[in-house]
């Protein structure tokens, strides 16, 4: 798999993730969750990189230029490690999919060094609200939302959506070090066509990282991006 094959608004969430984590280096990295390897890839570059993900589909076709250590598994992987043996730990996309929020979360600060990193990507409800309303005119699911009810991803099913501080109530051992909005002008844009021009993705991509850590926008992005540091 190559980033060609990669959709416009995907390619813009890693590179802004990336940004965001820029400072890992020679580290050693847990990417759990890690899809199609493509930030396991990133920060095989010049840290050692262990992945795991249980989707076979997901591990067929992954990103593989730089070396990394790929287990195929879930949350009984974790238990294989000894305490406090990773620097930083990825968890992209996933806590929304997964029945077992605390118990992956007491198993990441077992494993995680203290003032260790934990990097988490989540759905922010209040931008899902926004993209049913503004591009989908799905009126329907934008009330169910609004009601409590949770959404729905094509690929991995039920959205269970949680607020950027649950996951101090899930662990005690984590402090939220910041806390970024991602995607939320792009994914409004809906002209297609002038999404692949390189020039109009990097005018976007620099007001994104404008706004990113502003609040009144940081609320209507349709990701956050969560950084908590072990105590």
């Amino acid at each position: 798999m190559d980033a060609k094959s990669i959709a416009p608004w995907e390619l813009l969430q890693k590179e802004m993730t990336w940004e965001q984590l820029k400072y890992i280096h020679n580290k050693r990295v847990l990417d759990f969750g890690s899809g199609n390897g493509m930030t396991a890839n990133h920060f095989a570059i010049d840290n050692e990189v262990i992945a795991i993900e249980p989707n076979e589909k997901m591990l067929q076709d992954r990103f593989t230029e730089n070396h990394y250590t790929q287990i195929k598994g879930d949350i009984e992987e974790l238990k294989n490690f000894e305490d406090e043996s990773f620097d930083v730990i990825l968890c992209h996309n996933v806590f929304e999919y997964v029945d077992e929020r605390e118990g992956i979360i007491k198993e990441f600060s077992r494993i995680l060094k203290k003032n260790g990193y934990l990097s988490v990507l989540k759905h922010n409800k209040s931008g899902r609200v926004m993209q049913m309303v503004v591009l989908l005119n799905n009126f329907e699911h934008a009330n169910e939302l609004l009601a409590g009810e949770n959404g729905n991803a094509q690929q991995f099913g039920t959205i269970n959506y949680y607020e950027d501080t649950e996951i101090l109530e899930w662990s005690d051992k984590f402090e939220l070090e910041r806390i970024f909005g991602i995607r939320t002008f792009w994914d409004l844009q809906q002209n297609q066509e002038i999404q692949k021009d390189k020039t109009w993705q990097e005018q976007m991509l620099e007001v994104e990282f404008k706004v990113s850590e502003l609040e009144e926008y940081k609320a209507v992005a349709f990701f956050h991006h969560v950084i908590l540091r072990k105590k």
